[in-house]
């Protein structure tokens, strides 16, 4: 059983997401397009469950099967879509989860709402205080039921999703949207 805990936000996490990169890329070579941070842990201001998510675009998402085995080698355990359409999912550390990497082919819209979702709360302290506000309560409700804490999220997220969504149209009209500020992949 998963123990729900969120901890203020520590500095090594960026390290962390740099060091898995450098992994990634080793493995999946040219089939990887862009890595990036997201989640909770690339959020300064908040408290997150100690798990960095990786976003990792890559050219055929039909291809990454090929590269379960060394991702199981790197302590990876795959999961197929898990859930979302078109997405390929990896988890490692077990029910001591360190990584979820999500990945999905260039140009799927799930790349666009998560990275929306993460600069959205980095652009608006107020809401990503909220966020980590409820994952506390939601922690101390829910201390040993994973399920009914991501369940809890539901409603926050999918009104956050909103705002950014309409908040990214009205950056890009104004040109000033650029996602790839520090998370590029490391050797870029």
């Amino acid at each position: 059983m998963r123990k729900v805990e969120v901890v203020p936000h520590k500095k090594e996490w960026s390290k962390l997401f740099h060091d898995e990169c450098q992994k990634l890329q080793e493995i999946f070579g040219p089939e990887m397009i862009k890595l990036y941070h997201i989640g909770s842990t690339a959020i300064p201001a908040i408290q997150a469950k100690p798990v960095i998510d990786i976003l990792a675009v890559v050219n055929d998402v039909e291809c990454v099967a090929y590269f379960n085995k060394e991702m199981e080698e790197i302590g990876y355990d795959a999961r197929g879509e898990n859930g979302i359409a078109g997405r390929r999912f990896f988890r490692k550390g077990g029910d001591e989860r360190t990584h979820h990497i999500h990945m999905f082919q260039q140009g799927h819209e799930e790349i666009t709402r998560h990275l929306a979702f993460r600069d959205y709360m980095l652009a608006h302290s107020y809401e990503a205080q909220r966020y980590s506000q409820l994952k506390q309560r939601l922690t101390a409700q829910f201390p040993n039921d994973i399920n009914g804490y991501v369940n809890g999220k539901n409603d926050f997220i999918r009104e956050m999703d909103e705002r950014a969504k309409h908040w990214l149209k009205s950056i890009n009209k104004q040109g000033d949207h650029d996602v790839d500020k520090e998370d590029k992949m490391p050797s870029e």
